[in-house]
């Protein structure tokens, strides 16, 4: 008996692919980064515009896709950090909005120490270098850019004052964050001039020229200005060890120097998509929930005794890829499991978590805002050059 021949089918009568549709791998392979047990992502990260263009899908960032698609969803806000959700957007767009949180916005700290005396162990650059990292709890919007021309005044310099002493025969002492006094007045500290004043009743000059004191402002007399915390040390002195300082915070960017960075650090990662390829019951369900060190996995009770396992928390998935890598060698090799038939791991590519860790200037909602309307003025002055 003869076997039945498979007819063959020629190329031109193959189906097309149906114009501005993708099939599901394919679209998979867009939209998705897919992790392997041993590589960190897949190699085929198609990213150009022209990629699907034979088949009819632009796969490049357009407007008015973005404007329907790009969300904001806010997952959890405290007073000083901040986790939202930024859905329909590029990577490049969302690392741009990452730098300008680090290097854009504006913040105050202290970037000129006069030193009256420092007879502690740590050395006077250290000293004023460890200052300039103390965060300010003050709103940096209220106070002007300082250049290497303009005089130290009310606007655009903020004055404090430090001095702590060990006595002689007292245990070492730690030198905080909450001993630096504010002068809204601006400084105390005169300026040695070799010419005596004409006048003895004139004041004497200092390192500042302030016309009003600054607690007299609406803004801060309410609210005083300080460090954000009250516990950072400065410095620890010895018996007979003393500091006497004073320290004018100026306003400035992150890029210029870390110190006038806003954010204690901004961050994001891809949403990672746990997805079970097939049901996994009974003992290989359990062994699966253990695999998993954050707990993305969970149990399922579906009735008669039977169990199931679950993706439970898919968000805290760390893409450690213990759950699709097969069993070691200590199993023989006809029991070992190959778990990347039965979970797969994938990042979205237009879904970012992100993270912002204000360091008290600002409250994390606002360091949002005012990052958005700098890559606003950005994308502006970009369209009007190109036009």
């Amino acid at each position: 008996m003869e076997e039945e021949k498979t007819p063959k089918i020629s190329v031109w009568d193959l189906p097309d692919v149906p114009k501005g549709k993708l099939p599901a791998h394919l679209e998979l392979q867009r939209t998705r980064v897919i992790c392997t047990p041993d590589a960190a992502t897949n190699t085929e990260n198609i990213r150009y515009s022209g990629a699907y263009a034979s088949m009819g899908v632009d796969n490049s960032l357009r407007l008015g896709h973005f404007r329907d698609n790009f969300r904001v969803e806010v997952v959890r806000l405290t007073e000083d950090d901040m986790e939202f959700d930024m859905i329909g957007i590029d990577a490049s767009l969302a690392n741009a909005f990452r730098r300008i949180l680090l290097a854009e916005l504006p913040t105050m700290a202290i970037e000129k120490v006069l030193i009256a005396n420092n007879t502690s162990v740590i050395q006077d650059e250290v000293l004023a270098h460890r200052l300039g990292l103390i965060p300010l709890k003050v709103d940096p919007r209220m106070f002007e850019y300082m250049s290497e021309n303009d005089v130290p005044n009310e606007k655009n310099t903020i004055v404090f004052k430090l001095h702590s002493r060990c006595e002689r025969g007292s245990s070492r002492i730690k030198v905080l964050s909450n001993e630096l006094q504010w002068l809204p007045r601006g400084s105390e500290l005169t300026v040695s001039t070799e010419k005596p004043a004409v006048d003895p009743t004139s004041r004497p000059r200092t390192y500042t020229s302030f016309n009003c004191s600054q607690d007299s402002l609406p803004e801060f007399s309410n609210n005083p200005i300080g460090p954000k915390h009250d516990d950072i040390i400065i410095a620890k002195l010895g018996p007979g060890q003393e500091i006497e300082l004073e320290a004018h915070a100026v306003k400035g960017m992150g890029k210029t120097h870390a110190k006038w960075s806003p954010v204690a650090t901004s961050w994001y990662r891809m949403l990672p998509e746990v997805v079970l390829l097939q049901e996994i019951e009974g003992e290989i369900a359990e062994e699966l929930v253990k695999k998993c060190p954050v707990k993305v996995f969970d149990i399922e009770d579906i009735g008669k005794g039977r169990k199931r396992a679950t993706v439970a928390r898919p968000r805290s998935c760390t893409l450690c890829r213990e759950c699709i890598r097969a069993d070691g060698k200590e199993k023989e090799k006809e029991q070992r499991i190959y778990w990347d038939k039965y979970v797969a791991l994938r990042r979205v590519k237009d879904h970012f978590i992100f993270t912002i860790e204000s360091t008290g200037a600002l409250p994390p909602e606002m360091l949002f805002t005012e990052a958005v309307k700098i890559l606003e003025d950005k994308c502006e002055r970009v369209i009007t050059e190109l036009s």
